[in-house]
């Protein structure tokens, strides 16, 4: 460890003793969701299993709750219950990563972890940080203990990268396809493109672009965050495009969050990409990641959270010195053709006390502050669900359509929605500040932040030609130790 490096994990630390407890005294702080101990969250980065333990980094600026220097903080659990908060781990303190420690994944091999990330850098003087006056370089961390670091190894410079990209080339996700390393880089042309770079290596030091993905028709000037894995005979490629145009209910967020299935070889020309789908409709979600797990899962973990979004909606906690989370982690599966997503198992280990309503016209009940509700539905021609006389959820079968809105609390947040044949089932995540909505099994999901008053706990659902049996689990907190 650099004296650069000593002196800023010093610095961390007395902003989080000195910003701790006001962070704390805050209401709307989450009870079952991974926060910044004081500042600013966004991207995960580094998903893994290793040594017997998940390790959960994330993109971390304790020093500004509105963003700023971003370094990496770092969770981890053997049970996605207990956790332990590990602190800021990943800091900018060298020449190519000095103004900020970027988005990035991990690959376990030859029992160590080997963490790639993007090193930001911005130059002095006029330029627009597009097409010039940025660095974004591709940097390896190795750890052979999960808590320490080996000397930071600079891997590819912008000079790396193709010629007719931007300075906007960062997020790489690196994997092993059978004896090589491959890895995918968001990238932004300078036609002002959006597509992914494959990159390909035989020793995780030296690397080849062989593969430039995009799609037929321009969509988006950047695809940030790329991630390409198969699950179930299926390869997706996940990536959070910006630039896209609002189309009806779809792509409503200032920047989305979706996926592709790649049919053909993603190493050469000889491939086709399905058509794009969001992986959440919600108000707040972006920059997803995956990675396999010992049990053969693949588990996602998304930000909470979007950037550029002051001017159209806000989350109040910024007057308490923090801002955004961490979805909980979720399971992907393929049915139907459809990539669906639904709350690790694990987490049912924190229900507690159970209210089993059976509804056929209405109900009003106190429900929980922080509650998984399960609702089967047996048959319906509309439903409401009103959470904390806040969130509203409400389907029409007549219309085919689902829809989030606020009648308070949602700080700027009006509607969302989507398409919905039927409406099977549903199953709400309500913590102090958040809302995770899963249909139809994961079919669709909506995240987002709202800010109910700490009085309100009631729940109300209604509905048309209904039969509902709701299962409202209190939830109790995660143990994080610090």
């Amino acid at each position: 460890m650099n004296s650069l490096n000593r002196d800023l994990k010093r610095l961390v630390k007395t902003v989080e003793n000195c910003e701790g407890e006001k962070v704390k005294s805050d209401y709307w702080r989450l009870n079952f969701h991974l926060m910044p101990p004081v500042g600013w969250l966004n991207d995960p980065n580094g998903l893994c299993e290793f040594n017997g333990c998940y390790h959960i980094f994330y993109q971390y600026s304790p020093f500004d709750e509105k963003g700023g220097l971003k370094l990496w903080g770092q969770y981890i659990t053997s049970d996605f219950i207990n956790w332990k908060n590990k602190g800021a781990k990943v800091f900018a303190d060298q020449p190519y990563d000095c103004h900020g420690a970027y988005s990035g994944s991990t690959i376990v091999h030859d029992s160590k972890m080997n963490i790639f990330y993007t090193g930001n850098v911005k130059h002095r003087g006029k330029y627009d940080y597009i097409n010039s006056g940025r660095g974004h370089n591709t940097i390896l961390l190795v750890s052979e203990d999960g808590e320490n670091f080996t000397d930071k190894r600079l891997i590819m410079t912008n000079s790396d990268y193709p010629d007719n990209m931007t300075c906007h080339v960062r997020d790489p996700k690196v994997f092993k396809e059978n004896d090589k390393f491959y890895m995918v880089l968001g990238a932004r042309d300078k036609n002002d493109i959006g597509q992914v770079l494959v990159f390909e290596s035989k020793d995780m030091i030296n690397w080849e672009n062989i593969n430039v993905i995009k799609s037929e028709a321009k969509f988006g000037y950047m695809w940030e965050c790329p991630d390409l894995f198969k699950i179930e005979e299926k390869t997706v490629l996940l990536i959070s495009p910006q630039g896209i145009e609002a189309d009806g209910f779809k792509y409503n967020n200032v920047y989305q969050s979706g996926y592709y299935f790649l049919e053909g070889d993603y190493k050469t020309k000889n491939y086709k990409l399905s058509n794009f789908e969001e992986i959440d409709r919600g108000f707040d979600f972006y920059a997803p990641q995956t990675f396999l797990d010992s049990k053969g899962r693949r588990l996602l973990i998304g930000w909470m959270g979007l950037p550029d979004i002051e001017d159209v909606y806000s989350n109040p906690t910024t007057e308490y010195g923090w801002q955004h989370a961490l979805t909980v982690p979720r399971e992907l599966k393929v049915v139907k053709n459809k990539l669906t997503q639904l709350p690790i198992d694990e987490l049912k280990n924190l229900r507690k006390n159970c209210k089993n309503i059976k509804v056929e016209k209405s109900i009003e009940d106190k429900a929980y502050n922080t509650f998984d509700l399960v609702a089967n539905i047996e048959n319906c021609e509309s439903l409401e669900i009103i959470i904390k006389d806040c969130a509203c959820l409400n389907y029409k079968k007549q219309e085919n359509l689902f829809t989030l809105s606020f009648i308070g609390g949602g700080y700027g947040r009006k509607d969302r929605s989507a398409d919905l044949d039927s409406l099977k089932n549903l199953r709400v995540l309500c913590d102090t500040s958040s809302l995770e909505i899963f249909i139809n099994d994961g079919e669709e999901v909506f995240t987002t932040r709202f800010y109910p008053t700490k009085d309100k706990e009631g729940i109300k659902v209604s509905g048309e030609y209904l039969n509902c049996n709701l299962h409202i689990y209190e939830m109790e907190a995660f143990n994080i130790e610090n």
